[in-house]
């Protein structure tokens, strides 16, 4: 197997503040696991150190080659080329549609031939099943078909892990369904490990996969099954 994200004897800190203990995890290529905790158990803090907006102080860690340790600025943007990241509140540009937003981070992250950005646009809109939905604005889309404006941008790069904080969060039920079904299939089809961090327990029970839980400042380790 192709370990994409491993921790051990990881320190998650907040600023001066520690706020997860001897973490220890591993997902490889193709992995599902859910991240759970209660609000301030340090979910998000994790997330943020495995994308580098926080830095890891103390123990090892490594996200798709990339020694979280030894992270500095420059290195980062290359980080993130590597990672998808799924957003509960989309954080899709209003004032452009939905081809254009996904223009807009293939220019931003080093693409320049038209003709790539056009069939790369062309193929993760079929993948997560807007491709008829290129010109649409943001605010002229549901809940469900925003959110999956934002993976098809975090498929853009081809990313080895997703992490989706709260993707369903505001969504209703059967939105929320389908939205996991998709995250779902691209983890088994794509072979992209994703982590996602939800408060919907009914998910879990319906969707089995692993189950990471902070709690009292260590991450539990409490399922690991297959899809």
């Amino acid at each position: 197997m192709s370990i994409i994200l491993e921790l051990k004897d990881a320190s998650i800190h907040q600023g001066n503040q520690v706020i997860l203990n001897d973490v220890d995890l591993t997902l490889n290529k193709g992995d599902f696991a859910y991240l759970i905790g209660k609000t301030g158990s340090g979910k998000s803090s994790l997330l943020k150190t495995l994308y580098g907006e926080l830095p890891l102080q103390s123990g090892f860690g490594q996200v798709a080659d990339f020694d979280l340790t030894q992270l500095n600025k420059k290195q980062t943007p290359f980080l993130r080329r590597k990672i998808g990241i799924v957003f509960q509140d989309f954080k899709l540009l209003t004032d452009r549609n939905v081809e254009d937003n996904l223009r807009f981070v293939l220019r931003a992250t080093g693409w320049k031939n038209k003709q790539n950005i056009n069939l790369r646009i062309a193929d993760v809109l079929e993948r997560v099943g807007l491709k008829m939905k290129t010109q649409k604005m943001p605010y002229e889309l549901s809940g469900g078909e925003q959110q999956r404006v934002v993976i098809a941008r975090a498929l853009l790069n081809k990313p080895e892990l997703i992490l989706a904080d709260e993707p369903t969060g505001n969504l209703d039920p059967d939105t929320s369904d389908r939205i996991i079904l998709l995250l779902r299939e691209i983890a088994q089809k794509y072979q992209v490990a994703i982590l996602m961090a939800t408060h919907d327990y009914t998910i879990l029970e319906k969707y089995p996969a692993i189950i990471l839980r902070c709690q009292n400042g260590r991450v539990l380790n409490e399922q690991r099954l297959l899809l």
